[in-house]
């Protein structure tokens, strides 16, 4: 009888248990029922920008070029292509003055939550989630992903932006039209902290990027799922949510601000691909997927931007909240197998 498996995450001092012997295969996973966001009228589709807090970023489209913009006051722009602004219910928020309350509060374990919290949507059109949508369209989601972490990442107060996903009611998505979120934090979150950690420890130690080292590795390994000329992916070696995939450039990157554009148009096919085989591959699951990036200029040599998706297929339960040790019932070499499939198909 096969043993289940232990393995140590990458970077982090994180363990998983690959459990084969509770396993699935990752067709039972598909979603014979999905829960649905909640109906009636969408205040992110055209016409009902009057639901929402002023944008502070709108593009439009005028003779095939793009026209970056905001609103002004009361005043909403209409036929845009991609429309961003602060969540209604923020979980951090600008400061009302300048202020360095973080830097001089947070030593003593309690300090205001300055930061930003954006709604990034993706399309006027309700339902292009990028499982489905246009390319060009992607383009512009991904630069606009740019153009907001350029200026949110400028901030004095600001030491770290999180731009991330979340798809379906059981990945916390309680509106079905497409769209992202960013919120920008005055602190560098625990896991991003450890990945450089791990990176600047190995650069010092061996010369050279562990993430570079990671990718290199996983190219030839029974997790690739797939590549193009800018982009890699496969399953993690010790992924902690079942069909679990990283994107990562093939480049030495630290930062998401620094891809060409030849770059920005490979990852929205990418995503496009990636996102769209495990659609067909479970019936359109629930999911969440984050960037993980440096702004912090020191860590360029030994830090790599990348992509984390994550499907919402299983349930932590006591024993992973309780412990931080995750139990997968899928093996990434199993997940990449299947994807790889159903991207092919």
């Amino acid at each position: 009888m096969p043993f289940n498996e232990l393995r140590r995450d990458y970077l982090l001092d994180r363990w998983v248990v690959i459990a084969t012997e509770r396993g699935k295969r990752p067709t039972d996973f598909a979603k014979k029922e999905t829960a649905q966001a909640r109906t009636g009228v969408c205040p992110f589709c055209p016409g009902n920008e009057h639901m929402t807090p002023s944008a502070v970023l709108v593009y439009l489209e005028s003779h095939g070029k793009i026209e970056k913009t905001k609103d002004e006051d009361d005043f909403r722009h209409r036929n845009w292509i991609i429309r961003c602004f602060p969540n209604l219910y923020p979980a951090f928020a600008p400061p009302k003055e300048k202020t360095d309350e973080w830097q001089t509060l947070g030593s003593r374990g309690f300090a205001a939550a300055v930061g930003h919290h954006e709604v990034l949507i993706e399309s006027p059109i309700h339902d292009e989630h990028p499982s489905d949508a246009r390319i060009p369209q992607l383009v512009h989601v991904v630069n606009a992903y740019l153009d907001r972490l350029r200026e949110l990442s400028s901030k004095s107060y600001v030491r770290y932006v999180s731009i991330f996903r979340n798809y379906g009611l059981e990945a916390g998505a309680s509106l079905s039209h497409a769209h992202s979120q960013i919120i920008a934090t005055p602190f560098i979150p625990r896991i991003l902290k450890e990945e450089l950690k791990a990176g600047r420890k190995f650069w010092r130690e061996k010369g050279e990027c562990i993430f570079c080292n990671i990718i290199e590795k996983e190219r030839n390994s029974q997790r690739f799922i797939t590549e193009n000329s800018d982009f890699t992916v496969f399953a993690p070696y010790a992924s902690i949510n079942p069909m679990e995939f990283w994107i990562f450039p093939k480049k030495h990157k630290a930062s998401l601000l620094e891809i060409s554009e030849t770059e920005v148009e490979n990852l929205a096919k990418t995503l496009k691909l990636c996102l769209g085989g495990l659609k067909s591959l479970l019936n359109d699951p629930p999911y969440n997927f984050g960037f993980h990036i440096a702004l912090n200029k020191d860590a360029e040599p030994y830090y790599h931007w990348h992509l984390e998706v994550y499907p919402k297929l299983a349930v932590w339960a006591g024993f992973e909240k309780s412990t931080g040790v995750y139990i997968n019932t899928v093996s990434p070499e199993a997940a990449a197998e299947s994807l790889r499939k159903a991207i092919s198909a």
